[in-house]
């Protein structure tokens, strides 16, 4: 097998992410093709050797799975990057990343422990309270896009006017902005040369209140007039209600949604979200869970896990906008959440004020410097970390504290796996492993771990 050949073969299975396993006759080692479903047969050509495994780029799916029994749902599927198994049915999609989950996690937890299933999403599609689309083009030159990546691409860009996984109300807002810009010939940044106008269109939607903040993302190269676009969107049809217009000026060289300036067009730079009956100000960059209905079973699933915690501090680590805190702050003694982003913590505290809660507090700082300042000790912790996890110097000192309980929330099972090996060795085992399907038609999904020390 060398680079370059091609060959043909079935998917076997598809490991996370969006691993696909492939077995060729008269060939030892299995070859992994992205971006394919379990049981299609398709063509691939060899592109390079990953500590001697073969890796495959997908060139066509041949025939279908049999697991493909739904139409697609929006018409530009399978080519975006923002779906990958619409065309199976949701059960499906379930027990595909059940047994994702049980593959990594079987291997990485020492002992038995209770596996309890992938739990649903309360909405399949229209679940997205949050969506970043970038502008661009479908091909070098081609007219201006406004969507998603092409899967496996870093600069095709697939208007996605009839996405499935966002509220209409999104897709309309996303015609009107694509239009507007196309009748005016605007240029769109382009990453290689570094020039440009146009780089993201950012929109947040209440799933709750159907509150709605749109913020378009450009750099300071051209100036532009916009007014009458805010007058197009202002005067669209909506089921939910637009309360903030914002022009965010982004120069960085990095592909990356950020703010060098925040100019408020119309409205305001926050909304609204209500989850499990508490209100949340959520503002661009604050980190929100991006399925609300989901969020709900999610928060409830560490709240029986977590257990009685009455009378007893709790350590809500990574908090964001202090939504775990605030969950949790009614059933126990006190709760003190840490978060890296200033922003996220201010509205925290806000938040908290909002509802009437007064036994949380909320720190800024990076957690590894945080625990060192902190004089209260706690009796649970949650963890709730990005997607690479607990930085390995942070999880000692989080162990340290050696408390009876910890629930760790992760949106990428590998890096939970890592984090366990650690965990274990210090003296705690797993009790219980569920997830939550936060993210239906796509590689990702929460898990969700109680661990508990063992006796000395």
């Amino acid at each position: 097998m060398k680079k370059g050949q091609v060959f043909e073969g079935i998917i076997e299975r598809v490991d996370f992410p969006n691993k696909g396993i492939v077995s060729l006759p008269g060939e030892e080692k299995k070859v992994i093709v992205k971006n394919g479903m379990p049981g299609q047969k398709v063509r691939f050509v060899i592109n390079k050797f990953k500590q001697g495994s073969p890796e495959g780029r997908l060139l066509e799916v041949l025939e279908k799975s049999p697991l493909e029994t739904r139409d697609p749902v929006c018409s530009i599927f399978p080519a975006c990057g923002g779906c990958m198994y619409q065309t199976m049915t949701y059960e499906e999609q379930m027990k595909m990343k059940e047994g994702q989950i049980r593959r990594i996690m079987d291997r990485a937890v020492i002992g038995e422990y209770m596996f309890e299933g992938v739990k649903a999403s309360p909405k399949e599609f229209g679940y997205r309270n949050k969506m970043e689309f970038s502008f661009g083009d479908e091909y070098k030159d081609g007219p201006l896009s406004l969507g998603l990546h092409r899967k496996g691409s870093t600069y095709d860009i697939l208007t996605a006017s009839d996405c499935r996984l966002v509220h209409s109300d999104m897709n309309r807002i996303l015609v009107c902005v694509l239009e507007y810009f196309r009748e005016r010939k605007v240029s769109y940044y382009r990453k290689m040369q570094h020039t440009g106008y146009l780089r993201h269109l950012l929109l947040r939607r209440g799933d709750t209140t159907g509150e709605i903040l749109v913020s378009l993302v450009t750099t300071s190269q051209e100036e532009h007039d916009l007014k009458p676009l805010v007058d197009a969107l202002l005067h669209l049809e909506l089921e939910g209600m637009i309360v903030g217009i914002l022009h965010i000026v982004n120069d960085s060289l990095s592909d990356v949604v950020q703010s060098d300036e925040t100019r408020i067009l119309f409205g305001q730079d926050f909304f609204y979200e209500k989850l499990l009956g508490l209100e949340f100000k959520i503002t661009p960059f604050s980190f929100f869970q991006p399925n609300t209905r989901g969020a709900e079973v999610l928060y409830e699933t560490v709240r029986e896990y977590i257990g009685n915690i009455r009378d007893m501090t709790v350590f809500d680590l990574f908090s964001g906008t202090g939504t775990i805190s605030q969950v949790l702050a009614p059933v126990a003694k006190q709760v003190i959440g840490v978060e890296i982003v200033e922003e996220a913590v201010e509205a925290a505290k806000e938040n908290a004020a909002r509802n009437g809660i007064s036994n949380c507090k909320f720190i800024a700082g990076d957690v590894f410097r945080v625990l060192d300042e902190i004089d209260e000790k706690p009796d649970v912790i949650v963890l709730d970390p990005p997607r690479d996890g607990i930085h390995p110097k942070a999880l000692p000192k989080i162990l340290d504290y050696g408390v009876e309980r910890i629930v760790y929330i992760s949106c990428k099972m590998t890096s939970l796996a890592r984090d366990l090996e650690m965990m274990q060795m210090r003296g705690y085992r797993v009790e219980r492993m569920t997830a939550v399907d936060q993210f239906c038609e796509t590689v990702h999904v929460e898990t969700v771990a109680l661990l508990t020390r063992k006796a000395q």
